[in-house]
């Protein structure tokens, strides 16, 4: 049976989002996923799919997130979680793990998002008078990638995060590619943001009334595989 908006829990809304990023890869693909729920995309990618996920602490090969007991502690992610790496994997330092991100070695990197605005800019790091945990390699990520696509929760504690203009403190500006979250998809363009896809269980009305930057609607709309 299809799910309705009113049994969106939690696990099913960051399955819908990242089930959706990970149709965005090509065979080949050098893929960065950043802390949280990006990490969860690379369980939705097919094996026969031939991506490369690169860990920003050294690790180029990152498997799945580790399902078993007595993981290899270590082996982890950028955020602390254990994963498996895949048979060709390498390890190196920190010093090679930026050469890479910097050098334009990246084709896509997947990032969540304190904020994302119409042109592009994003802000992911820092919410002022709160604890800052670090900025990490989210800036070097961004800006040295081919694609960035931000996955994130359309809403936080009702709190508009897709808005006209960012205004906490930026991450980067102009460098957004895609947004996805569980309502919808967002192409960033020149014109500015382009919803190609809609969860079915949303209506363009809901989209707006959820998103504080202006939009335009596709002509080829379609829904989201939720």
């Amino acid at each position: 049976m299809p799910v309705v908006q009113s049994e969106l829990t939690k696990e099913k809304i960051r399955e819908i989002i990242a089930k959706r990023a990970a149709k965005e890869f090509k065979r080949g693909d050098v893929v960065t996923l950043g802390i949280g729920l990006p990490t969860e995309v690379a369980n939705y990618v097919d094996d026969s799919v031939g991506v490369i996920f690169q860990s920003e602490n050294g690790l180029l090969g990152a498997g799945r997130l580790h399902q078993g007991e007595s993981p290899d502690p270590r082996i982890i992610n950028a955020g602390g979680a254990f994963v498996e790496p895949i048979k060709g994997c390498c390890f190196y330092d920190t010093q090679m793990a930026f050469t890479i991100m910097r050098g334009g070695h990246i084709d896509a990197t997947v990032l969540g998002a304190l904020q994302v605005d119409e042109e592009g800019n994003l802000a992911s790091w820092m919410i002022p008078n709160k604890l800052v945990p670090g900025m990490g390699g989210s800036m070097d990520l961004v800006v040295g990638s081919k694609k960035v696509i931000v996955v994130m929760e359309h809403l936080s504690k009702n709190q508009i995060k897709i808005v006209k203009k960012c205004d906490l403190p930026l991450t980067a500006t102009s460098e957004v590619d895609l947004i996805i979250t569980e309502r919808c998809v967002f192409e960033v363009t020149n014109q500015g943001l382009l919803m190609s896809e809609i969860n079915p269980m949303f209506t363009i009305d809901d989209i707006r009334q959820s998103t504080g930057a202006d939009f335009k609607v596709s002509p080829e709309l379609k829904n989201m595989q939720v």
